[in-house]
């Protein structure tokens, strides 16, 4: 089977979302200062450079944390 470019982005595009701050702190319901004081303590994962005034977090990071936190690992 051959995929062709066109395929792999697309692919790749559903396997790795990238989140922007604002649906991080929508998503965890915590403060801007919060997240970044948890990714210094480690508690948090670390966010993407897209660009030199850009960052985010890769979706699947953001939503195992929140697992863990749900299920009791994070407390």
């Amino acid at each position: 089977m051959i995929i062709t470019d066109r395929e792999y982005v697309i692919a790749a595009s559903e396997k790795a979302r990238i989140l922007k701050l604002p649906e991080v702190i929508q998503r965890t319901a915590l403060s801007k200062a919060s997240i970044y004081a948890f990714i210094q303590a480690g508690q948090f994962p670390k966010q993407i450079k897209l660009s030199v005034r850009s960052v985010g977090w890769l979706e699947s990071d953001v939503d195992s944390w929140l697992d863990a936190r749900i299920n009791g690992a994070g407390a």
